[in-house]
């Protein structure tokens, strides 16, 4: 071989190394468990970011609070200390108060109605209203239907709750909900749930049967009422400041990305929904269903609340929008 196509070969081959090289590097935090959808969802979202940039961009999945809880994430998403997270709406509804209005009591009875508004014209004002405070919604992710659990007792009606102390999120809907349902509330980050629990900090918490099964709150639970009392999303969100230095070229590959990752989190979502109920039980967990309309009677003050108040336009749109009118 000549020198000059030695020379060549060598220069072809470093150059191939280089353009293998992810050039922009972005951290995506959450703080759920490895074996939840979202986790699941972030995973695929890396793979494929990398996949459709040629190795460009490289996505760093942190789970579990790693980073932080959601509150803390949420602020590094804003001063750019973070590029991506797959959040909490209680967390974002902070910083955004909006977002409360998707978790009003008994609003939606399965994710499928709430997709259809977020998907839609009310979504995208979400979308446009988070932007204004640094961040941008790559996705609406699915957090479910949420239901009581304590060690205490099965809870037919909001007279079982009276007194009881109930973990919930930083979300001022869920602790009016549960305040409205007569449960005394205390806020402890999630990833300290388990441990309050098995501790008897609290007696309960609320969630959607899937996050009792990814983080194993099962094992220090005895009871789940199936109470429906709201609905979460989990907004995938990308620092503002991140997306600002990406090119056009690199943030159609994120949105491609994002757009793939949200409909495979909420299938995955759904799946383990339908599993959750039965495996839960057939770890000791007793599961009770419930009539919701004393439940639902009981929260009315606190829609009432937030459609009369600063953000009521948005709140009172959403309502209507899911009730059809």
């Amino acid at each position: 071989m000549r020198v000059g196509t030695a020379l060549t070969v060598v220069l072809l081959s470093m150059l191939a190394a280089t353009n293998s090289v992810a050039q922009t590097k972005l951290t995506l935090g959450h703080g759920a468990a490895l074996d939840n959808p979202r986790h699941k969802a972030a995973v695929q979202f890396a793979e494929t970011v990398k996949q459709k940039s040629n190795g460009k961009i490289e996505v760093q999945v942190a789970p579990s609070a790693q980073l932080g809880d959601d509150a803390a994430m949420i602020t590094a998403l804003r001063t750019g200390t973070l590029d991506m997270s797959a959040n909490s709406q209680g967390a974002t509804a902070v910083v955004v108060p909006e977002y409360g209005a998707f978790g009003l009591p008994f609003l939606f009875s399965e994710p499928a109605q709430a997709f259809k508004l977020l998907d839609g014209p009310l979504g995208k004002e979400l979308a446009e209203k988070s932007a204004a405070k640094g961040l941008v919604v790559l996705g609406y992710w699915d957090n479910g239907i949420r239901h009581v659990s304590n060690n205490k007792k099965p809870i037919q009606s909001p007279a079982d709750l009276k007194g009881m102390k109930i973990r919930t999120p930083p979300d001022a809907v869920t602790i009016d909900i549960m305040q409205a349902l007569g449960a005394e509330t205390q806020q402890i980050k999630f990833a300290e749930l388990y441990v309050a629990l098995s501790q008897g900090v609290v007696d309960g918490q609320e969630n959607p049967l899937v996050n009792v099964q990814a983080s194993k709150l099962y094992e220090v639970q005895k009871y789940i009422s199936l109470t429906g009392h709201k609905y979460e999303m989990n907004p995938f969100l990308m620092s503002k400041q991140t997306w600002d230095k990406l090119g056009e070229a690199d943030r159609k590959i994120i949105m491609d990305a994002a757009t793939e990752a949200t409909l495979l989190q909420r299938k995955l979502a759904k799946e383990a929904d339908d599993k959750a109920g039965p495996d839960l039980e057939s770890k000791g967990v007793k599961i009770n269903k419930l009539d919701p309309a004393a439940f639902a009677r009981a929260t009315e003050a606190v829609a009432n609340k937030y459609t009369s108040g600063p953000q009521g336009d948005f709140f009172k749109r959403v309502v209507q929008a899911a009730q059809g009118k």
